[in-house]
C-alpha cells in the first residue's frame, strides 16, 4: 500500500512538473479536464486526458 502511495506521489509530481509543456502539446484541453484558481495558484486536474493516456498505455501494452 505504501509503495503505491509513494508512485502516486511521484507521477503526480512529475505531471505538475511537465504541466507547461504538455499543456502546449494540447494535453489538458480536452472537455473533461478541470482548471482552476484558488489561493492565487493555477490548479490543474487533467481527468479526460489521463483516461485517454491510460487507455492508450493499456491498448499498447495489449498489443505488445
Amino acid at each position: 500500500m505504501l509503495r503505491w502511495l509513494i508512485v502516486m506521489f511521484l507521477a503526480l509530481m512529475l505531471l505538475s512538473w511537465l504541466s507547461p509543456f504538455l499543456r502546449r502539446l494540447g494535453f489538458g484541453q480536452l472537455p473533461g479536464d478541470l482548471r482552476f484558481r484558488w489561493l492565487g495558484r493555477d490548479w490543474d486536474v487533467p481527468l479526460a486526458s489521463t483516461l485517454l493516456l491510460s487507455f492508450l498505455v493499456s491498448l499498447i501494452m495489449k498489443l505488445i
